[in-house]
C-alpha cells in the first residue's frame, strides 16, 4: 500500500479519535437533555414551561449548528469565558441534539395509548414505576431508528468542530492539503474514515431495532 495513504490515514486517524469523544460527549448531552425536556411537554400542565421548551427547540434545530459553535467558543470568550474547541464543540451539538431528541422523544411519547399507563397504574405501579417500565421501554422500541438516524448524522456533523480548531478529521485534513497538496487522496481518505464510523453504528442501530421487534 502506498506510503502516502498510510502517512495521510495515520494523521487523520488521530482527528478521529477527537471526532468520537466530540460525538460520544455531545450524545450523552444529548439524551440526557432531551428526554427531560420531552417529558416535560408530554406530561406538565404548565403553558409556560411548553412555550420555553418549544422556543428552545425551534431556535436551536433552526439555526446552524455552526453559528452554535461560534458563540459559544467566540461569543463567550468575548465576555470572559473561555471555552476549548473540544468543550464547545461537545456542549454546541449537545445542545443541538437535545432539541432534535426531545422531539423524537416527544414523537414517541405521544404514539404509545394513554390507556397502557393508565394500566400500569391500576395495577399499583407508582407514576415513576410506570414510566420506568411501561413507557420508556415502549417509547425507546419506537423511537430507536430515529435515534439511530441522529446518531450517524452526529458523527458527520462533528466535521464543523473544525472551524472552530477542534483537531477532528477535518481539521486535520485540511492542514495536510495546505502543507502537501495531496487534495484528491487526503479528502478520500477523510470520506472513508468517516463512512468506517458511521456505517458501523448505522448496522447496530439498525440489528438493535430488529432485536427488539423480535421480542415484541
Amino acid at each position: 500500500m502506498d506510503n502516502g495513504f498510510l502517512s495521510v490515514l495515520a494523521t487523520l486517524l488521530t482527528g478521529a479519535e477527537t471526532a468520537l469523544k466530540v460525538s460520544l460527549g455531545a450524545a450523552v448531552i444529548a439524551m440526557t437533555g432531551g428526554l427531560p425536556l420531552a417529558l416535560s411537554v408530554v406530561f406538565t400542565r404548565i403553558a409556560l414551561v411548553r412555550v420555553v421548551i418549544a422556543v428552545y427547540v425551534e431556535w436551536m434545530r433552526n439555526v446552524p449548528a455552526l453559528a452554535h459553535l461560534f458563540v459559544l467558543y467566540f461569543g463567550l470568550a468575548a465576555v470572559g469565558i473561555r471555552l476549548t474547541p473540544l468543550t464547545a464543540a461537545i456542549v454546541g451539538l449537545g445542545m443541538v441534539g437535545a432539541a432534535i431528541l426531545c422531539d423524537v422523544f416527544v414523537g414517541g411519547l405521544r404514539a404509545l395509548h394513554v390507556g397502557q399507563r393508565e394500566a400500569a397504574l391500576a395495577v399499583g405501579l407508582t407514576p415513576l414505576q410506570s414510566l420506568r417500565f411501561v413507557v420508556l421501554p415502549q417509547m425507546l422500541r419506537l423511537t430507536l431508528p430515529s435515534i439511530g438516524n441522529y446518531a450517524s448524522q452526529l458523527i458527520k456533523d462533528t466535521s464543523i468542530a473544525s472551524a472552530i480548531a477542534a483537531p477532528e478529521i477535518m481539521f486535520y485534513a485540511r492542514n495536510l492539503v495546505t502543507s502537501t497538496f495531496q487534495t484528491p487522496l487526503i479528502y478520500a481518505t477523510a470520506i472513508l474514515l468517516y463512512a468506517s464510523i458511521v456505517l458501523p453504528v448505522s448496522w447496530l442501530f439498525a440489528l438493535a431495532e430488529r432485536r427488539l421487534e423480535a421480542r415484541r
